[in-house]
């Protein structure tokens, strides 16, 4: 909290943080933050680095550091847009820094910056602004190391794709018959109907529509939101999965 900063001081609080992912709150926001992103996985190569601004942020824009200079990542004002995800490449994969700049205020009226971030490495970019090739279907290798390596596995059926037009998402409603694998509980069961339903999200290019049958659907979470990886016709997976093992 910038409230319990000594009112005459200039320094600029440090915070170090040491996962791979997490999120920060920065209540009545004063002055400047500097925040580094020092991972305790040193083994891993973060390439990527993404923010996505709380729904109500307020009194602060970020900064990320490069070579003494300080880049714009969020204003005050792009905080309040929803689903909004910056992402930008780490140019020092083991340590990352940004500082939060809080906004001249007349009043103490509390304000809140808060966000969260995801390190993300080649093999884990599978998100919003995270795969370019996100929508091109996944040959029989990709699919067998989807299964070991996705954050979700769930074979189901699509009840219902709806679009969002202005943030370039789709939306696909599915209804599970088996959870192989989550990561969090994003795929749960109705208490009414009994029935195990969640939705994962993909871009509005790959024009997803409603098909029947089942699929099995893989991908990863960001943010607490599933988004879609591969997802080929349950068929065709336990054809390509034979195969394999013979």
């Amino acid at each position: 909290s910038g409230l319990s900063w000594e009112p005459r001081s200039r320094a600029v609080e440090q915070v170090h943080l040491r996962c791979t992912e997490g999120s920060l709150e920065w209540m009545y926001p004063a002055r400047a933050l500097r925040v580094v992103l020092e991972p305790n996985l040193s083994s891993t190569q973060h390439t990527t680095v993404c923010i996505k601004p709380a729904s109500d942020f307020q009194g602060a824009s970020i900064y990320v550091e490069r070579a003494g200079q300080l880049h714009l990542v969020v204003s005050e004002a792009e905080g309040a847009r929803p689903h909004h995800v910056s992402c930008f490449s780490a140019h020092t994969p083991q340590r990352v820094a940004l500082f939060l700049q809080a906004s001249p205020q007349r009043d103490i009226s509390r304000r809140t910056a808060s966000f969260q971030y995801e390190l993300l490495s080649n093999q884990s970019a599978a998100g919003p602004n995270f795969k370019k090739t996100m929508c091109r279907p996944c040959d029989n290798v990709e699919l067998l190391m989807a299964i070991c390596s996705s954050d979700f596995v769930v074979k189901g059926s699509i009840r219902n794709v709806s679009h969002d037009s202005e943030n370039h998402v789709s939306q696909v409603d599915v209804g599970v018959q088996k959870v192989y694998r989550q990561k969090n509980r994003i795929f749960q069961q109705d208490e009414a109907s009994g029935e195990w339903r969640g939705p994962i999200r993909t871009l509005l290019r790959c024009k997803v529509k409603k098909g029947g049958g089942d699929f099995l659907f893989t991908g990863n979470e960001h943010f607490g939101e599933a988004w879609l990886g591969c997802a080929p016709r349950f068929k065709d997976f336990m054809f390509i999965y034979g195969a394999a093992r013979e």
